[in-house]
């Protein structure tokens, strides 16, 4: 079946051309991603074809950077020191829209295909991300957490550069593979595709994925979003009757 849809891809491209710039045509291979009990991360294939006015290649190398990202989320990190031989929190930042999963993958180096301007409007690149650290701290503090905040993403799986993961043929189909990790939260991710070519993004392109829980898990899920007191109080409840139950086996012995 992919095989059949990246033909069509190519099919097609003839049909599209008149264009007085290039156009991205891309495609993913599941754009609704669920979350079992068994869930172990998904690879994600990314792919379509480059149009080119006049179906004319053009001379020179062009490039193709792909990127997943979403949802944004509000998040708290908190920097701890060794205070007389105890653990404290010295100090925190929060960020207001800090993506939970960003992956990027690229034919190339960033750096070799972006300048630093490009990169940083088109978020290309971890260290390009606008997370929105809330007001009040000095610069110097503020990227430090920042720092931290990628760190801990990076070790989770969560955020991720992948430089040569993406292919392309003959200038003109692309293909790559960006993986999605077992936590991932649920939520509506963006595949943005971006078309560089002498270190200038010339075409962008995007699809939606949607990642939700299934099952057992999503009707927990969904039970707590929609009935967020009755939930409590069940969960509650379940945690009173367990304490009580283990505290009675254990009285017996």
């Amino acid at each position: 079946m992919k095989g059949l849809r990246f033909l069509a891809l190519a099919l097609a491209a003839p049909l599209m051309l008149g264009q007085a710039e290039p156009r991205l045509v891309p495609e993913v291979s599941n754009n609704q991603i669920e979350i079992r009990y068994s869930f172990s991360g998904e690879q994600l294939l990314l792919y379509g074809a480059i149009v080119y006015p006049d179906g004319r290649t053009p001379e020179g190398v062009s490039d193709i950077a792909v990127v997943i990202k979403g949802p944004l989320e509000r998040i708290v990190v908190r920097e701890k020191e060794r205070v007389f031989g105890l653990w404290m929190n010295v100090g925190r930042t929060r960020f207001r829209s800090a993506p939970a999963f960003y992956a990027v993958a690229s034919s190339r180096p960033l750096a070799q295909i972006v300048d630093e301007q490009t990169a940083a409007i088109y978020e290309l690149g971890v260290g390009n991300l606008q997370l929105s650290p809330a007001g009040g701290n000095p610069t110097e503090e503020a990227q430090r957490f920042e720092a931290g905040l990628i760190d801990l993403k990076r070790r989770t799986g969560l955020y991720a550069e992948e430089p040569g993961a993406v292919r392309i043929t003959d200038g003109v189909l692309y293909t790559a593979r960006i993986g999605i990790p077992a936590r991932v939260p649920v939520g509506t991710y963006t595949a943005e595709t971006f078309l560089i070519r002498d270190k200038r993004v010339i075409a962008v392109a995007e699809r939606e994925i949607r990642i939700d829980k299934s099952g057992f898990e999503g009707w927990v899920a969904d039970t707590a979003d929609r009935h967020a007191l009755s939930y409590g109080i069940a969960a509650v409840m379940v945690s009173l009757l367990l304490g009580w139950g283990a505290s009675a086996i254990f009285s017996r012995q």
